[in-house]
């Protein structure tokens, strides 16, 4: 059982490593025994959490990439695989949250949100995917949310634009794990509820009303701890899931629920 989640030896990418919820997935990589590569815009905060892994001894690797544009993808990826010579694991966490309804949108902000949200991961798949064919073996991982499958109800948080994307990783999700399961590669998702983390801390969790609502709502009553999604992630991104793929692990304390 012990070897079951050991990810000595493997390599995994994380997107929107720079900080929350990708940071602490590369932290629990790097703590199973995976090199890692973190990537994001932000190049600065990237080389603070390399540091930060690198001082507990496992080694880390910081390439600045905006997941929504093909050459710096293509580039990224690049250097990721001159760096450590391939890649196991790849988790696609880079996201936006835009708020607004379809009236109020514009249009560049629809169209930033899906190239983010859901282009990004199209693109981090289809530069990733040929060297893992390659080499029969891969995990991906998509970071979708509840979003995918419940709506905001809140007059307080309108989000059609994240609505869409992340349902759409899901039907990606999907179908990239029919296609490539006899390819040794398992392509899962995980849905997380509400967590604290860059995005959310001065916004959702400043909003005192919202924040009532949610923890009267959710059974767990309470958003998600740091660390709290990290086990779902390395069961997926570990031999672990050799027979899992197409799966979506709702990670919500219940939220949910039906």
């Amino acid at each position: 059982m012990s070897t079951l989640f050991d990810l000595t030896g493997k390599i995994a990418v994380v997107t929107g490593a720079s900080s929350g919820l990708g940071a602490d997935a590369a932290r629990a990589y790097a703590a199973q025994g995976a090199d890692v590569a973190l990537l994001a815009r932000r190049k600065e905060k990237l080389d603070a959490v390399v540091k930060e892994i690198e001082a507990t001894g496992h080694k880390a690797f910081a390439v600045q990439c905006d997941v929504s544009d093909e050459e710096n993808v293509k580039k990224a990826i690049d250097e990721v695989l001159n760096h450590y010579g391939k890649i196991d694991i790849l988790l696609n966490n880079a996201g936006v949250a835009a708020s607004g309804s379809v009236e109020n949108l514009t249009v560049e902000k629809w169209d930033d949100s899906m190239n983010i949200n859901v282009k990004g991961i199209f693109l981090m798949c289809k530069y990733i995917i040929p060297q893992m064919k390659q080499r029969k073996y891969g995990r991906i991982v998509n970071v979708a949310s509840v979003n995918a499958i419940v709506a905001d109800k809140s007059p307080a948080l309108v989000r059609h634009v994240y609505n869409t994307s992340k349902a759409a990783v899901l039907g990606l999700t999907k179908g990239m794990a029919a296609t490539y399961a006899q390819d040794g590669i398992t392509v899962n998702a995980v849905g997380p509820g509400l967590f604290e983390s860059e995005m959310t801390a001065d916004t959702l969790f400043k909003h005192e009303k919202f924040m009532q609502m949610y923890n009267s709502l959710c059974p767990a009553s309470r958003p998600g701890g740091k660390g709290e999604l990290n086990g779902p992630i390395l069961f997926l991104s570990a031999d672990a899931c050799s027979y899992t793929t197409g799966q979506f692990i709702v990670v919500d304390g219940g939220f949910t629920i039906t």
